[in-house]
């Protein structure tokens, strides 16, 4: 199979779909690699490294498009990458969907088959999600500390506090991946921490291995208002897999909560957990509503863009092999992981949490397998 990657080109995106290595396992299965030039640069990967594994080096992004038979990428496709695409090429990246009615259509009239990392898994386990969303919760931390401080519009408030002075408090909203990993790092940093979730068991479990600084509490409306009276700091980590976001902070709660108060909220590539919620980019990543300063980055890991190529490469590419060595389609049928990835073929949507999303009819699979 011919494999395309081209540069990403979203704001702030320093990421790349394949490194080296790749390459090298990509060439000795007898495939081939075109990687547009720079393409690595974001993640300290040169051209040279590239040449020097058997990738065939490209100038233009679109004689990529226009010779591959699968183009793999970290983001979405953008507007201008859209047209560029063509009838049964498959695309695997991460798209998010349910985010996008723009981005569903424009898939579905280039009858794209697109294949989302963020869907791949069985039994709620989603691998190729799970590096990023531990980026992207360790992150968060780091964001709201920075936006708290008085020349970014936040509350002054220091994470950790110091002596005779409380430390800030972080309400975090899921305990999923993301969500765990803003309370160890915020804990870490000495916060006073409550994780909300509905799962009673998950909570049970964040109980036993948190430090002691971290609380848990139910999920509800109720108690959801109660903490934003008492955050500095809030996460929205909250994820249904290939479905928008549930909004669990309305415009009219922000009321409760303190002026120059932070949302970082993670669930922005699903829609966002607040109603206020709206995508942001690196250039240009808050904006303040209600009094509380937002910090909304669609694609947060790849402002540290090494660490998270090397992260998200390590489980994409065993999937890439397999699409590369079989064909999509017999991929899918021998892997239900990977046919759980399967968002769009044939012009049609087979991934029921997407449809619904938009209240569309989904394609069984099995269906467009046959």
């Amino acid at each position: 199979m011919i494999i395309g990657v081209p540069k990403e080109i979203k704001d702030g995106e320093h990421r790349v779909a394949v490194v080296p290595a790749g390459v090298d396992a990509f060439r000795k299965r007898g495939h081939r690699v075109l990687l547009e030039q720079g393409a690595g640069l974001g993640s300290g990967l040169t051209d040279e490294e590239y040449a020097r594994a058997g990738a065939e080096l490209v100038e233009r992004a679109a004689d990529v498009f226009r010779r591959a038979e699968m183009i793999i990428k970290v983001k979405e496709p953008l507007a201008q990458e859209i047209p560029l695409l063509q009838e049964g090429q498959i695309v695997f990246t991460y798209f998010h969907f349910a985010a996008s009615r723009a981005l569903l259509d424009g898939m579905l009239s280039r009858r794209s088959v697109c294949i989302a990392y963020e869907t791949i898994g069985t039994g709620g386990n989603l691998p190729l999600l799970t590096p990023m969303s531990e980026v992207a919760g360790r992150m968060s931390i780091q964001q709201g500390a920075k936006y708290l401080e008085n020349p970014q519009m936040g509350r002054g408030i220091l994470l950790s506090g110091v002596p005779g002075v409380l430390p800030a408090s972080i309400v975090v909203l899921g305990g999923g991946v993301v969500g765990s990993n803003a309370a160890r790092i915020g804990a870490g940093l000495g916060s006073r921490v409550t994780i909300l979730d509905v799962n009673l068991d998950r909570l049970r479990h964040l109980a036993e291995v948190m430090p002691a600084n971290v609380s848990t509490l139910y999920s509800n409306a109720y108690n959801v208002r109660d903490m934003l009276r008492e955050a500095d700091l809030l996460i929205g980590a909250v994820l249904i897999s290939g479905a928008r976001a549930p909004v669990l902070v309305a415009r009219s709660d922000l009321k409760l909560m303190k002026p120059g108060a932070v949302i970082v909220d993670v669930a922005v590539d699903q829609g966002g957990c607040v109603e206020t919620t709206r995508p942001t980019t690196h250039s240009n990543p808050t904006y303040i509503e209600e009094g509380v300063v937002h910090y909304c980055v669609a694609n947060m890991p790849g402002a540290v863009g090494r660490t998270s190529t090397y992260a998200l490469t390590n489980v994409t590419l065993p999937y890439a092999i397999q699409i590369a060595d079989f064909g999509w389609k017999k991929a899918a049928a021998q892997s239900p992981a990977l046919a759980a990835g399967v968002n769009v073929a044939d012009g049609r949507i087979t991934h029921d949490a997407v449809a619904e999303s938009f209240s569309l009819p989904a394609t069984p699979l099995a269906g467009v397998l046959a």
